[in-house]
């Protein structure tokens, strides 16, 4: 295996990643950062006010893109299958 088909699989691997944990991610920044405001607007200084409503869009986000995630996982298993199976 040479050195220019591992950075292939490498590369493939991180825009795997970034197209799986991207949306969940960018979900989490603009939930944040809306009760990050309503916290300024209101003085509401409450640390924990934070979490909930993160977790809950950070999960219901992830059960709106289940299929989009495993789909993209999937088509990069299968990628790396071919690549072991033909021998590199």
């Amino acid at each position: 295996m040479t050195g220019l088909a591992i950075l292939d699989i490498a590369r493939d691997g991180i825009f795997t990643f970034l197209k799986v944990a991207g949306p969940p991610m960018l979900v989490a920044l603009v939930v944040g950062l809306v009760v990050s405001l309503f916290q300024a607007l209101t003085q509401i200084q409450e640390q924990t006010l934070i979490y909930v409503p993160k977790i809950v869009a950070v999960f219901a986000a992830m059960l709106l893109m289940l299929p989009f995630m495993g789909d993209a996982l999937a088509g990069y298993m299968t990628r790396i299958a071919a690549r072991i199976a033909s021998g590199g």
